[in-house]
């Protein structure tokens, strides 16, 4: 894509830069070239670089550690989802849950899932249903899409050769990045199906968490949506 000439150098260099990343030119957890060395590579001053770099950082995409350079960001959201339950162990213990998938398969778009993926309607795509447990007591289920074609690998994939984090596996297995994600909470009452995996009464109240999660480029890669029983659900924030 050609740069906007209107646009401040910086800009233009930032825009430049997000789309390396994208590319897979500097892979999460690499150093990007110094600021000298990028400077020499794009014709700019060292003040235009750091300018780059300082609205990429701010932007989440890079991060600086003193006295080692600068690096590609690599995103967790796992953690996310200690924000909103209590996801404990017997013994108090605070630790990410297992998994269990229910179901995978390719299928066709729905529309509302196209929409969400912006890709053709009725366009093939993977679904999966998982339920996560901790000491093998439900806590969410959840339903996972995934645009076909970038994901195809995926579905070749073993079950047990997946795992509990989702996003590792994208990266490694289809060289599919998460970068970023937005997340929506809403609460609805518990449908039948979901009530016998998640061991509860019908008619339970549930919290939803909709994740959309993206590539570098802003490219929606996956659409998530977890249940989890209303009773576990807690929320913190520090205002300061």
């Amino acid at each position: 894509m050609q740069a906007d000439d209107r646009l401040p150098r910086y800009q233009r260099l930032r825009d430049e830069l997000t789309a390396q990343i994208a590319q897979r030119r500097w892979r999460p957890g690499e150093a990007i070239p110094t600021e000298q060395e990028l400077s020499r590579t794009y014709g700019v001053a060292i003040g235009t670089v750091r300018k780059a770099i300082d609205v990429l950082v701010t932007e989440g995409m890079l991060e600086r550690f003193q006295g080692r350079g600068t690096f590609v960001r690599r995103a967790s959201f796992d953690g996310s989802l200690f924000r909103f339950f209590r996801f404990q162990s017997r013994q108090g213990e605070r630790r990410i849950p297992s998994s269990r998938i229910l179901t995978r398969e390719i299928t066709k778009a729905p529309s509302a899932v196209s929409t969400t993926l912006q890709i053709e309607p009725n366009a093939e795509v993977i679904h999966m249903s998982r339920l996560r447990l901790i000491d093998d007591q439900p806590i969410l289920v959840e339903e996972i899409w995934l645009p076909y074609a970038p994901f195809e690998a995926f579905v070749q994939l073993k079950t047990e050769d997946i795992g509990d984090l989702l996003y590792p596996v994208y990266e490694s297995h289809c060289n599919q990045v998460i970068a970023s994600a937005t997340e929506t909470l809403t609460v609805e009452t518990v449908d039948p199906m979901q009530a016998r995996l998640l061991r509860v009464d019908a008619h339970t109240p549930v919290v939803v968490i909709e994740r959309v999660a993206y590539s570098f480029d802003r490219r929606p890669l996956e659409w998530r949506r977890s249940r989890g029983p209303a009773s576990e659900f807690t929320y913190q924030v520090e205002i300061r």
